[in-house]
């Protein structure tokens, strides 16, 4: 490491562990939460990887997790950010992690607690995926999370053998990506919107059908089109009364899959009922549990999405790229901009 910087800026958290008293899943400010210090660059254990990152990903999960609403602690004084790009500078002794010196990697920090909001993060190797040519920075830095949660939740949705499945928060990044590969292999997503101006986007994105849930007539069209598609996979970022809403209107055998909860209100359960009489089911879905029970299913979802990247199949919408040093103030009101991506560069 004699060639690297002895510090550099970063994104500190200000907090331990988890938050004691709930805050909303809106990033309001970044003042309360983590803090812009120069400290010093960090030594990758044997098995990790240091990386000058080019960008890293802001996702709902990180905004989570800053505010101690995750389901990892915070450790006070480390970086944030979960992943992003960039290039490994050096590496412990592991020949896994030698390997990757001077490739450009898309990275997981994972557990490192060395995150990407810094000029330089900490990995494991393990954690670490060698970009091919075409794969651009802005697509890197958000390959891991949202690309094979994508292809991860769709495999449930082919393996449940209906073509048509629910979505909520259907304009984020996430639901497109998987609207893309159910568009090729002709499935019907719902997706469930709360702006009229996001209906003609995600039709073009390839939704079957598209929900206004802040319109008067939310309810009754949405028991129209479950009754006309019957769909029996709902993947759901938002939960609260609208999921309890529609999880209600679903046929025989739904399966309500909680993989984020955009919506802190009480989530109510209208006719426990169902799930005795008509063999509904509730589960969560978390990317790190499914990617160390599928380990085989990992690389290739791994290489199927660099390759929908570089062929122009999938492409991440980018709302901002903020330098590391404007971060402070410009990333909530950014993350408060529909449609798009957020990224952080050091």
């Amino acid at each position: 490491m004699t060639d690297l910087p002895a510090s550099m800026n970063a994104l500190l958290l200000k907090n331990d562990g988890y938050a004691a008293v709930p805050s909303g899943t809106v990033l309001e400010a970044m003042e309360p939460y983590v803090a812009w210090r120069t400290i010093d660059v960090p030594s990758p254990g044997p098995s990790q990887i240091l990386v000058k990152v080019s960008l890293a990903s802001i996702n709902p999960s990180d905004v989570m997790f800053v505010k101690g609403l995750y389901g990892q602690p915070r450790a006070k004084g480390r970086p944030a950010g979960f992943e992003g790009v960039g290039i490994v500078a050096a590496a412990g002794s592991d020949p896994m992690a030698q390997a990757l010196v001077g490739r450009r990697v898309a990275f997981a920090t994972g557990t490192t607690n060395w995150g990407s909001w810094a000029e330089y993060a900490v990995a494991e190797a393990s954690a670490a995926i060698p970009l091919i040519d075409g794969v651009a920075d802005a697509d890197g830095a958000a390959m891991i999370v949202n690309p094979l949660t994508a292809l991860a939740m769709f495999d449930i949705v082919r393996e449940e053998g209906v073509k048509a499945f629910v979505l909520t928060a259907g304009a984020s990044q996430l639901c497109k990506l998987i609207m893309g590969v159910a568009r090729e292999e002709g499935f019907r997503p719902i997706a469930i919107v709360r702006r009229d101006d996001q209906i003609p986007l995600l039709e073009a994105a390839g939704a079957a059908h598209v929900l206004n849930a802040e319109a008067d007539d939310f309810r009754s069209r949405l028991r129209e089109v479950m009754k006309a598609e019957q769909p029996r996979i709902f993947l759901d970022a938002v939960t609260g009364p609208l999921a309890s809403t529609i999880f209600d209107a679903m046929p025989r055998r739904g399966r309500w899959i909680v993989y984020g909860r955009l919506d802190p209100s009480a989530t109510t359960i209208r006719e426990p009922g169902q799930l005795i009489f008509q063999d509904k089911k509730i589960e969560g879905f978390w990317l790190r549990d499914w990617m160390l029970r599928h380990p085989e299913r990992r690389a290739a979802a791994v290489m199927e999405a660099q390759k929908r990247f570089a062929d122009g199949r999938w492409r991440t919408d980018v709302t901002a790229i903020v330098p590391l040093g404007e971060a402070m103030l410009r990333v909530p009101k950014e993350l408060a901009k529909p449609n798009g991506k957020v990224f952080i560069a050091p």
